[in-house]
């Protein structure tokens, strides 16, 4: 049988970058300070702020239209946080 070994040094160091990218407020990842703005008046402060709501959710946001979750798509991208439909190949 075989085994797979996973340096347990590593798994912790994702597992910490991972923590630090969500805990990443929207103003450090990218955006404009308009779409920071636009996040933060409904209280969407951290990268898991934002990756827990919706495309309706954003959508609903005054002033917040397709071409500004288009930025927050891109910018989530950046840190390599990527929608099921456009996983990096």
């Amino acid at each position: 049988m075989a085994v797979t070994r996973i340096p347990m040094n590593n798994t912790g160091n994702e597992a910490e970058d991972l923590q630090a990218k969500l805990e990443m407020s929207t103003a450090e990842i990218g955006l404009s300070v308009r779409t920071t703005n636009c996040l933060e008046e409904k209280g969407i402060f951290t990268v898991q702020d934002l990756l827990n709501c919706t495309r309706e959710d954003l959508l609903g946001i005054s002033n917040f239209g397709e071409k500004t979750l288009d930025e927050v798509y891109a910018a989530l991208e950046g840190i390599d946080f990527f929608r099921t439909s456009r996983q990096p190949r």
